[in-house]
């Protein structure tokens, strides 16, 4: 493919925007419009120079990272994104409030993250989050610069981007239905009359499905996430 470098007059700033792991929307109307109008020749241009230029079909543009050292950052940093988006969802289930409504296009206040840190403050901690400063510090804030969500007045307005973590959140809910729902459908085991003579008490059953065995809700979002990124790459 030729490439005209004069058409993509916005180059300069829309790499410096997708480098730094921001994802450009429609919020940033521009940029959007350069990378839409001309999609082919910045995919082109960037994966001549080692980068993957990514389009969600649902009004988004990010960067795939190339290297180990910049994807060991970036998933750090998408963990505690994907954590929170999964507390939002619980929370917002909690309250009645349509999740997927709230987390596309809709908002949340700061004066909201108070009560939210303390109800799930054990899970915070596996952000390394315990004070609000550090919730608004190392998660709204991040999510404002990589353009997941936007900030006026106190008030915190997802956008499109907000899809990529709904999504791993969706997964690992539909995980957790069908593990539910198979339990839930297998016959009872039956069970073991023990010898009268033998030390054992009463009653044994050998159930067939030890719970146990399913992951965790942290160690399922893990993989979910895991599992994302590679469909990205």
């Amino acid at each position: 493919m030729h490439l005209d470098l004069s058409e993509l007059s916005q180059l300069a700033p829309i790499f410096r925007e997708l480098f730094k792991g921001y994802h450009v929307s429609r919020r940033d109307p521009e940029l959007y419009a350069q990378l839409s109008n001309f999609q082919d020749q910045y995919r082109t241009l960037f994966k001549a120079l080692g980068f993957e230029l990514v389009c969600d079909t649902r009004g988004f543009y990010y960067f795939v990272p190339d290297t180990a050292v910049a994807a060991a950052q970036v998933n750090k940093t998408a963990q505690r994104l994907a954590l929170f988006t999964f507390i939002i969802v619980e929370h917002l289930a909690d309250q009645g409030r349509d999740p997927i409504a709230v987390l596309d296009g809709g908002s949340l206040g700061r004066d909201e993250l108070p009560s939210l840190l303390e109800k799930y403050r054990d899970l915070f901690i596996q952000a390394e989050v315990q004070t609000v400063e550090e919730l608004e510090e190392k998660i709204m804030r991040r999510m404002t610069q990589l353009g997941f969500a936007g900030e006026d007045n106190g008030v915190y307005r997802f956008l499109p981007p907000m899809h990529r973590f709904l999504d791993v959140c969706l997964s690992v809910q539909a995980d957790r239905d069908l593990a539910a729902s198979v339990h839930s459908v297998l016959p009872l085991p039956a069970p073991v009359i023990i010898d009268e003579d033998s030390d054992e008490k009463l009653l044994q059953t050998d159930d067939p499905l030890d719970l146990s065995e399913f992951e965790s809700e942290e160690d399922a979002l893990a993989r979910a996430i895991a599992e994302e990124q590679e469909t990205d790459a």
